[in-house]
């Protein structure tokens, strides 16, 4: 089968990521795939993950904006290219369906990466309320994505298909995580909580720091923090008012995960709304207990033999989990290997990548479908 991903840009992002992962995974069952950006190659480290792992990536050069002049550019490359598959992804939808005059490819599918009324703006989501009816297969990622999408469109997607990470990638030696945390300056002994994410509202470190400082010092917990984002300056400048800086680490953009997560004892997001979000299933591939808000699709992830799940504005709550697994570190490693196990179960890339494969033939045919058959 010959298919399609296509995106606004590969700059670092969890949608991305999965494009990335998927691309790879479908390149290795033997189809031909192409990852489209409309936009410029920004030399991300996605793009460079993509490069050589079996699918081709193609650039558009789309101006910031609205830029109605990668409509054709697109229409033409995908009448040379004739693909049976377009997948898309985030908020493309506006420029692929005008191409139909000019190329029709068999199937179309989008992925809603988030719930449906934080998925896109308002003008595509009017759009893609038309398309999901117009024989575009909408694909949630978790059963709360896919109850958000009837309420606001009106019928169910096609499928749901949650995301999925290569679990194999986030097992680390021994070694790493006592190296990682003396590099750190970290006690061996201590109890290191994780978060990991874009440093703005939705992600809420606000509401970490806040649970954070009120942890007993007696327990001698750290707290890491990587990603970069317009509230830098202000939750650090919240973490010195609370008098915890000592304790708090904000280590920017890192590539490391996978050591980050072995250094830690809990991963812990806080965000206000959410998806179905990556970096949970890949602390869960970790091995690493999680202490989450409910929102999105993430008690869809975590459950009670895997880590804590607080409301997304309570801070005593949130602290009160922390405060548990800081204490108890056997407890906090017995939700670390029921984590592992449903990652292994669940989440891992072949699972997605062949879910997806089920869709792709129910909506072009097995015939086309069949990886042996992407050459024409």
């Amino acid at each position: 089968m010959r298919i399609v991903q296509l995106v606004p840009g590969l700059t670092v992002g969890g949608a991305e990521r999965i494009v990335s992962l998927l691309a790879a995974a479908q390149a290795q069952q033997g189809h031909t795939v192409c990852v489209v950006a409309l936009g410029p190659r920004t030399d991300s480290w996605i793009e460079k993950d993509l490069d050589g792992n079996g699918a081709e990536m193609v650039f558009l050069d789309k101006s910031p904006g609205l830029d109605p002049r990668a409509i054709p550019r697109l229409g033409r490359w995908l009448r040379r290219w004739r693909p049976d598959v377009v997948h898309t992804h985030l908020h493309v939808l506006k420029y692929l369906l005008p191409t139909r005059l000019v190329y029709r490819p068999p199937a179309i599918v989008h992925t809603l990466h988030n719930l449906a009324e934080n998925e896109a703006s308002p003008a595509d989501q009017a759009l893609q309320r038309l398309a999901f009816r117009w024989r575009v297969a909408a694909v949630a990622i978790g059963d709360a994505v896919a109850d958000s999408a009837v309420a606001l469109y009106g019928r169910p997607p096609a499928d749901t298909i949650p995301n999925g990470v290569p679990v194999d990638a986030f097992q680390s030696g021994p070694e790493v995580g006592p190296a990682l945390r003396l590099s750190l300056g970290l006690a061996a002994d201590a109890p290191v909580l994780l978060s990991v994410g874009r440093l703005n509202p939705q992600k809420n470190q606000k509401l970490l720091l806040d649970a954070f400082s009120r942890l007993d010092p007696a327990l001698g917990a750290q707290l890491l923090i990587a990603g970069k984002g317009e509230l830098r300056s202000d939750l650090e400048a919240q973490a010195k008012a609370l008098g915890i800086t000592d304790a708090v680490h904000f280590l920017g953009v890192r590539r490391d995960v996978p050591a980050l997560l072995a250094a830690a004892d809990v991963f812990v997001l806080s965000s206000l709304y959410e998806g179905n979000p990556l970096v949970v299933m890949e602390a869960m591939a970790a091995g690493r207990a999680v202490v989450s808000t409910s929102v999105g699709c993430v008690p869809e992830l975590v459950g009670p033999q895997t880590g804590r799940l607080v409301p997304s504005d309570d801070p005593a709550a949130l602290a009160a989990a922390l405060a548990d697994l800081c204490a108890d570190r056997g407890s906090t490693r017995a939700l670390g290997q029921g984590a592992l196990q449903v990652a292994r179960a669940r989440f891992d890339v072949s699972v997605m990548a062949r879910h997806y494969a089920q869709l792709y033939a129910r909506l072009v045919g097995p015939a086309s479908a069949d990886p042996g058959s992407s050459d024409r």
